[in-house]
């Protein structure tokens, strides 16, 4: 078996983004065939959904070269300049959305033109004839015959469908008589003459029986996406495009959509149900990452590698009492880029410090660096959806990653008017319900559901009403400083070691703290306090089970409570120890423990209350130091 001493050298598992990975990275020798892959490729779906990073992209790039689709693809990227185009088309009696799906109808028509022309010389051995050659003539008429950017194809199209399109050559006049109808009628008119010459073109060759359908893809529509009206408009007339397409050319041209599942969910049209059965949303599950980290890694290393030796010679096999794969993408998104980078980043990590594989010590700072990458990532991701994200998750700052609806309403109240005042459009989401729908919504909280935290997947059900208790996620626990289920202050234990090395010493009469008289506190009363201090510990940890508390807040408050008993016995045990101070700070930790419990929401749903149990404890040890006496 080769050595992987230096497998940290040579290890890769790909570039951020599709485009540059196909290009060089590992996509080429490192794309694992999904599901959405093969529907996508088989025309049985022809809209692929999936979040920022989910592989969208990858698949679409796997298209262009796929075998049975080689020289058969067109691919559509739309930018700024070409989406403001569209965003401003108009038609007169024409609605937005349907105003728009004529100019993509148009960008498909001359695609296919343009195809067809290619394909007819280079496969059918010039047959520059009948359909096909009034096809050339109307690309020459029309300016489309040469190479040229989207936009310039766009603002074309938009200029012929709102005046005339030269359309001698199918034998139609140059200009429609315009007493028949609306700006919008004539434009539909003219567009139904190029189809169908397109699609005569197609019958002519006979390329639907003979090869795979030529395939246009579109994607990265985020980047002309802005949230409003109109770039809901642009969406919704390429998706009503992308389906008359299929139908008019009759299966020669397919259209396949590639969408952000945040930007298609927000979409609201009539013929959005007609749409189901082309859907297709990417899902990925930990066994899958883990095949797509095995295979990226045997693709850089140049070797076969069994996936002991990926977790457990080049990673270690665990990290704490985790294996290293669910340690590692449990804390990332379940998303095939999120999975690269941590992985890319551990490896760097090891490399940057001289070792050579990859260590314990290497996974765990990555975690920190990768963490602080993903929580501002996911503000740049939806920072145009939701512009206040930063305000909203810069309450999570320096808190636990149990958080409940009621510490959600409580973190919000202060702020709900300025948020309102500075983001009136989304006034009605500014509040505990939809804020937390929009935090689970895109995978920054997950809901408590019996025994097991559900964050949002397709096909999961929307948080309910009754739910009250939720999850940061681990992804986001390091860069929020929200490594722990609550809040929570723990024993100052040193402060117990100073009080015992004053009593030691002979210099602290604190007897005085109790009556003010000036003299020693006797064994008898340091044990009667200590013992009492000791009893209230034992109490709380019995009755805690009956709170209802998180499973993780409980064992926090057990643990803090726990550490405080192991402390009070050993000074009970030891005998040298300032009893009363010892108690009086135990006492105020008390009820500072339920102090922070109610800041945070998290008080249990069982028969005990957590808060009360804490602060009826605290108060009877006061009593016993003697009332209002404190340190």
């Amino acid at each position: 078996m080769p050595s992987d001493a230096t497998a940290v050298s040579r290890l890769f598992f790909g570039r951020d983004d599709a485009e540059n990975d196909f290009t060089n990275g590992l996509l080429r020798k490192g794309f694992l065939p999904t599901e959405a892959f093969d529907e996508a490729s088989s025309g049985r779906k022809n809209l692929i959904i999936g979040r920022k990073g989910s592989g969208k992209s990858a698949i679409c790039m796997q298209l262009t070269t796929a075998a049975e689709h080689a020289g058969r693809t067109c691919l559509i990227t739309p930018d700024d300049a070409a989406g403001d185009e569209i965003r401003r088309f108009e038609l007169q009696g024409l609605t937005g959305e349907t105003a728009k799906s004529l100019i993509w109808r148009y960008v498909f028509a001359v695609q296919a033109a343009r195809y067809l022309v290619r394909h007819a010389n280079l496969v059918h051995g010039n047959r520059f004839a009948g359909p096909v050659r009034a096809l050339k003539r109307f690309l020459q008429k029309n300016g489309e015959a040469d190479e040229e950017r989207f936009y310039d194809r766009v603002a074309r199209g938009g200029q012929g469908l709102q005046s005339s399109l030269s359309l001698e050559a199918f034998g139609v006049k140059a200009n429609f008589d315009r007493k028949g109808g609306s700006e919008g009628a004539q434009a539909s008119r003219q567009l139904e003459v190029l189809e169908s010459g397109v699609a005569r073109a197609f019958a002519f060759l006979g390329c639907s029986a003979e090869h795979a359908p030529m395939l246009i893809l579109v994607d990265q529509l985020e980047q002309v996406w802005s949230s409003d009206p109109e770039s809901d408009d642009l969406v919704i007339g390429l998706l009503l495009a992308s389906k008359h397409i299929t139908r008019s050319y009759r299966g020669a041209v397919r259209c396949v959509v590639f969408i952000r599942s945040d930007i298609y969910d927000a979409l609201r049209f009539d013929d959005a149900d007609k749409f189901h059965s082309d859907e297709m949303r990417i899902d990925w599950t930990t066994d899958r990452l883990k095949d797509v980290a095995l295979l990226r890694a045997r693709a850089s290393l140049g070797r076969p590698l069994a996936p002991d030796e990926l977790w457990g010679s080049v990673f270690p096999a665990a990290i704490g009492t985790e294996s290293t794969p669910e340690y590692l993408f449990s804390r990332a998104l379940t998303r095939p880029r999120d999975a690269i980078q941590f992985l890319n980043r551990c490896r760097d990590t090891a490399h940057a410090a001289g070792h050579e594989t990859v260590l314990d010590t290497d996974v765990r700072k990555a975690t920190h660096s990768f963490s602080q990458w993903k929580f501002l990532d996911l503000i740049k991701e939806y920072r145009v959806a939701f512009p206040f994200l930063d305000r909203l998750l810069s309450l999570f700052q320096h808190t636990g990653y149990v958080v409940m609806r009621s510490a959600v309403t409580h973190k919000l109240g202060p702020f709900e008017d300025a948020l309102h005042t500075d983001f009136p459009r989304y006034k009605a989401v500014l509040n505990t319900d939809g804020v937390l729908d929009i935090l689970y919504g895109i995978g920054f909280l997950g809901v408590s559901r019996g025994l097991d935290v559900t964050y949002t997947n397709p096909g999961q059900l929307p948080i309910q009403p009754h739910e009250t208790e939720f999850r940061i996620h681990p992804c986001f626990r390091p860069a929020l400083n929200a490594e722990r289920a609550a809040p929570l202050t723990s024993f100052p234990h040193s402060a117990f070691i100073g009080h015992q090395r004053g009593v030691q010493a002979g210099n602290v009469d604190v007897s005085q703290l109790i009556t003010g008289e000036d003299r020693r506190v006797t064994p008898s009363r340091n044990y009667r306090l200590l013992d009492s201090l000791a009893s209230s510990c034992e109490r709380i940890l019995r009755q805690l089970g009956r709170a209802g508390l998180p499973p993780d807040a409980h064992e926090q408050v057990s643990a803090e409570i726990s550490r405080l008993l192991s402390s009070t016995v050993e000074a009970n045990d030891n005998g040298a120890i300032d009893a009363v101070q010892h108690v009086a700070t135990a006492a105020d930790y008390i009820s500072q423990l339920a102090r922070q419990l109610t800041k945070a929401g998290i008080d249990g749903n069982g028969s005990v209350s957590v808060a009360r149990l804490l602060n009826n404890e605290a108060q009877s040890l006061l009593a016993e130091l003697g009332g209002s006496a404190r340190r």
